[in-house]
């Protein structure tokens, strides 16, 4: 737990904490957001169940809330970042390669998939649903302040792309929504930076994705690996 936190608010953490069932949405939460339904369906909770856990996490400043921006109806909950000190992935994941996706495989994804391999021995690809013609000039510029390359023609589509033993991380809600529910992923809500086009909102793209991929990157292990 981050020492610099006032003694009153780590115990509230920690007391929000104590609760078998919400240390477990916590541990869920670190890899990636998710609904209340689909947390309700991934521990076999009724919704009213779900619901009170959230709120006590909620309460004490654990999660926040954030409306899709694809289907507008639904809300993702994820873990505040200054969380993220106290808890780590319950378990390592194993896979051969990640791949990141995103609606236009014009930004987010792209730009995932190239923090990714500067961070990680494990391969990363990125894709999208409905993949545009090249990457915005957005995430080439916030690329290139970063010191990463992207090549500015090459977009793919998810058929194209995904294997069936990748380890899949869609980094924006309408990707998330569209892909197949029977298919396990994790989902990270991003908000769209290509929405406003400005060199502030691909920034703070840019650093989302790099602190959810200095979170992940360590519980990723390749197959094979001990």
């Amino acid at each position: 737990m981050n020492t610099e936190l006032p003694l009153e608010r780590r115990a509230a953490l920690h007391a929000a904490l104590a609760d078998p069932a919400r240390l477990a949405i916590a541990d869920a939460l670190c890899s990636g957001d998710a609904s209340p339904s689909e947390l309700g369906d991934r521990f076999q909770m009724r919704s009213n169940l779900i619901a009170h856990h959230l709120r006590v996490l909620e309460s004490a400043g654990l999660v926040t809330r954030s409306r899709s921006e694809a289907d507008h109806r639904r809300v993702y909950i994820r873990l505040l970042p200054e969380v993220f000190g106290a808890l780590v992935p319950a378990s390592l994941l194993r896979a051969p390669r990640v791949v990141f996706v995103c609606t236009r495989n014009s930004a987010r994804s792209q730009l995932a998939a190239a923090l990714w391999q500067h961070r990680s021995t494990v391969p990363a690809a990125s894709a999208g649903t409905r993949p545009g013609e090249h990457v915005h000039a957005g995430a080439l510029a916030a690329a290139r302040r970063h010191g990463l390359r992207l090549e500015a023609e090459h977009t793919a589509h998810v058929t194209d792309v995904l294997r069936p033993d990748d380890l899949v991380v869609a980094v924006c809600d309408s990707a998330h929504e569209e892909l197949s529910r029977t298919r396990e992923r994790l989902h990270w809500s991003v908000p769209d930076p290509v929405r406003t086009g400005t060199d502030e909102a691909f920034e703070d793209a840019y650093a989302e994705i790099n602190d959810r991929i200095e979170r992940l990157a360590p519980a990723v292990h390749p197959e094979g690996t001990p």
